[in-house]
């Protein structure tokens, strides 16, 4: 591992770091640095590269952590990798996500079997190479490939990343290397001033570890002056017009604009030797339709139980805004708390949505939006654990007592959500769920068949649990219908209400699919009925 492999030199590689603190927009920077480098028709890659010593994402606690992003082959991965999809309209893979402990483990099996022949195995070069090459496995096919180093500059963990892409130039050539350092300025209230010390600390710290960049991205909360633009380009040596100040925007998608505008786009003509001007008109199409005025607002109520974060629910957020921008129609969240949500909170808003989610907190609270829904015809789109608990809520009306699912009562008499075959004893295991992309096949003449336009679909899944299908008589009893199921017939994947105008519920999560100029359609559907 480790070895340099040939590789053609017009391949080129941009790496974004960050300093000061994390959390910073490192994520949303690579991405519209990609979006930029489309628009002048280059062939984009990326890449998210972790330090935490941890296989995948599935196991990361979303309050902290946000979202975990499913891939369309099963990879459970970091939320940026939704930022990633929804700004270059990608779909992502297992190479795409990069984290230390999957090396690591890798690294160790290698050296259990004897494959180092009784080499020492170090952090350098084994580590840094095993990480060079997993950049080169995602760089593959792709004229521009761009990896985003998580944390920050100076972590204990990441300390082999850094080392890792300041070792890959001499792979590769410095000239095909862009190294992009994102940096935050914070404002000083009581002194009325920006203040460049830490950036200009985390600058000297990625200077120290042998890395120059050639970029310096500076966040602010606020737009800042020219002044602190002209002191990050004297303390870090780089060019003035490569440092952009970056304050915060309205939406995201004003993002790969804002690059274009700036002296970056310039830096990127001349590392990419394209000096095409930027077709932006998607991202102006964007953010015009996310920034009008509206005539018309919805409201819609996200019975959630991960009140403190909303990067957990980030992609359900995305795709009922797109689809708001779709309909011309403001679309207001109302987050309704699962663990307190009472029919008062159901009424006032026009439509429900159950996301996806874990455990046993807060699913008597989306057992009774599911159920409100039902009884009171309120447009509803549930999502994984949201078609679950309408199955449990469909159930209870037809008068099966008791019935609701394994994962929260192990006894439950009528179990009319049900392990998955082959899933006992892996409830706490990570990467063993059913994941990624299943195709499905809808019932002609149904409201998801109509929503889609078509009769095949294909979604990804997260999910260890399944409708049980002995208790179909009653679920239809109870106000439900199975609208979709796998090709064998044997997997529930779609259900609605017979008697709602818009009750939909999918075992999948569309929202992962879902991008700002075209909107998954399940969302769409949910506002066209909240609209009525």
């Amino acid at each position: 591992m480790g070895e340099t492999t040939p590789m053609e030199a017009k391949q080129k590689f941009i790496f974004v770091t960050g300093g000061v603190l994390s959390g910073v927009g490192k994520g949303i920077t690579a991405a519209s640095i990609g979006a930029v480098l489309q628009a002048k028709g280059v062939n984009v890659s990326i890449q998210k590269c972790d330090p935490y010593l941890n296989v995948d994402a599935g196991l990361l606690n979303p309050a902290e952590h946000g979202e975990c992003f499913v891939t369309i082959d099963g990879a459970e991965t970091d939320l940026d990798l939704g930022h990633y999809e929804r700004f270059l309209d990608l779909e992502l893979t297992q190479k795409n996500a990069t984290l230390s402990g999957r090396l690591l483990q890798n690294l160790i099996a290698d050296e259990r079997a004897g494959k180092f022949g009784g080499k020492t195995v170090q952090l350098v070069p084994h580590l840094t190479g095993a990480i060079q090459d997993a950049i080169q496995l995602a760089a593959d096919g792709s004229d521009v490939h761009i990896v985003e180093i998580g944390g920050t500059v100076g972590d204990y963990e990441g300390l082999s990343f850094v080392e890792a892409i300041r070792e890959f130039a001499g792979r590769v050539g410095r000239e095909n290397c862009l190294y992009v350092h994102v940096v935050y300025v914070p404002f000083i209230g009581t002194s009325k001033e920006f203040k460049t010390k830490p950036a200009q600390n985390a600058l000297n710290d990625l200077r120290g570890f042998g890395i120059v960049p050639d970029c310096v991205v500076v966040r602010t909360d606020d737009p800042a002056p020219e002044g602190v633009a002209r002191k990050i380009a004297l303390f870090s040596g780089v060019r003035e017009d490569a440092v952009i100040m970056l304050a915060n925007a309205k939406t995201v998608f004003e993002v790969p604009l804002t690059i274009a505008a700036s002296g970056i786009n310039d830096v990127l003509s001349r590392f990419t030797c394209n000096e095409k001007t930027p077709d932006l008109t998607k991202w102006k199409d964007i953010v015009t339709a996310q920034m009008k005025d509206h005539d018309q607002t919805v409201r819609v109520g996200m019975v959630a139980k991960y009140m403190d974060n909303e990067d957990t629910y980030i992609s359900v957020l995305e795709s009922l805004k797109a689809a708001g921008w779709q309909e011309d129609t403001a679309v207001e969240i109302v987050w309704i708390n699962a663990e307190t949500a009472t029919d008062e909170d159901f009424a006032a808003v026009d439509a429900l949505l159950v996301p996806g989610g874990f455990g046993e907190r807060g699913v008597p609270g989306k057992i009774a939006a599911a159920t409100y829904a039902l009884e009171h015809k309120k447009p509803y789109l549930g999502l994984c654990l949201g078609l679950q608990v309408a199955v449990i809520a469909a159930a209870r009306r037809a008068g099966l007592e008791g019935a609701h699912s394994t994962e929260f009562d192990p006894n439950t008499p009528n179990n009319v959500v049900y392990i998955m075959e082959g899933q006992q004893g892996k409830e706490s295991t990570g990467g063993t769920l059913r994941l990624g992309n299943y195709d499905a096949v809808l019932k002609d003449g149904s409201k998801v068949a109509e929503t889609y336009g078509t009769t095949d679909v294909t979604e990804r899944h997260r999910h260890r649990y399944e409708v049980n299908q002995k208790f179909t008589t009653d679920i239809e009893k109870g106000g439900l219908t199975i609208s979709g199921t796998s090709p064998d017939g044997k997997l529930v994947e779609f259900i609605e209400a017979t008697d709602n105008p818009y009750f939909v519920a999918t075992q999948a999560h569309p929202e992962l699919k879902s991008r700002p100029n075209r909107p998954h359609p399940l969302f769409v559907g949910l506002v066209k009925a909240a609209k009525q």
